[in-house]
């Protein structure tokens, strides 16, 4: 499954190439206010078919996303006027599914999900960079990798990071929402924690650092990631008045394992928030 939706996408990207190839020119301003949907279709007989093509797939997919206007409008325009962002795309999409799927509220892992490489972090042998909470946590190879990197380069400026949570099994997750709910009541539960499935740390490429409070920010380890983490691959999840669109209050603990390519992609066109990133790719996968 995922092999075809990548072809499909290879081939949309081809096409939206071909369009800037072929027009050679901007993408005309267009009317953002309202919805997308209500965009007016560009006139211009001299653009080809291949344009319009373009112009009508990325309208729908940005409208789908659920973006901010004036963020949909920027790649919109950007992306009829300059193939960066077409070809920054398809670095993300040449990459594991996992380090771009969409897991939220809506959109939970399989029950049986269980990544295949995950390494207990306290039993690498070489020396690490980072401190551990706890004996058994444990992430894939490709997260474990990228925090010593992160935590190399925290180091060397005199932080040191501590990992405090991170792979959890759907079963563990169910542990983890019940005592929540016991104790919070399930409303309150629901913005602070995930529901089995529905937690990025089932991917064993999410980690959280410090004190697993949002007093985290403001330590030396918070502030240092809070700069410097996405420039390894790590990006913060639910950040700070984003509620109402991660579907969580903020943590400014949680990070997420994307890769260098996605978290450029997602600093560059969406203001650094994951979550509308993801919406966007999740979106354009359905092509």
């Amino acid at each position: 499954m995922m092999k075809r939706q990548f072809l499909v996408c290879a081939v949309l990207l081809f096409t939206f190439f071909l369009a800037f190839a072929c027009t050679k020119q901007a993408a005309p301003e267009e009317n953002f206010s309202g919805t997308i949907e209500a965009l007016p279709m560009n006139d211009d007989t001299n653009n080809s078919s291949e344009e319009t093509v373009f112009n009508l797939q990325l309208r729908e997919i940005l409208s789908r996303a659920g973006l901010p206007e004036a963020m949909a409008k920027s790649i919109h325009d950007n992306a009829g006027a300059d193939p960066s962002f077409i070809m920054d795309l398809l670095a993300v999409l040449q990459e594991d599914p996992y380090l771009y799927v969409l897991v939220d509220k809506q959109h939970p892992l399989p029950s049986d999900y269980a990544p295949n490489d995950l390494i207990q972090l306290s039993e690498i042998k070489d020396d690490v960079s980072y401190l551990l909470n706890r004996g058994d946590l444990s992430l894939r190879k490709a997260a474990a990798d990228a925090l010593e990197e992160m935590a190399a380069a925290a180091g060397a400026d005199g932080i040191t990071l501590l990992v405090s949570s991170t792979y959890r099994s759907f079963a563990y997750q169910k542990q983890v929402y019940a005592r929540n709910a016991a104790e919070l009541g399930e409303l309150e539960a629901n913005r602070v924690s995930a529901k089995p499935g529905e937690s990025q740390h089932q991917l064993g490429l999410a980690a959280d650092f410090g004190s697993i409070t949002n007093d985290f920010a403001e330590s030396k380890a918070g502030l240092w990631m809070a700069e410097n983490a996405s420039a390894y691959g790590w990006s913060l999840s639910f950040p700070k008045d984003f509620e109402d669109v991660t579907g969580y209050s903020w943590e400014s603990w949680h990070f997420r394992y994307v890769g260098k390519n996605l978290s450029y992609f997602i600093d560059a066109y969406f203001d650094g928030i994951q979550q509308y990133a993801l919406q966007f790719i999740n979106e354009w996968l359905k092509q």
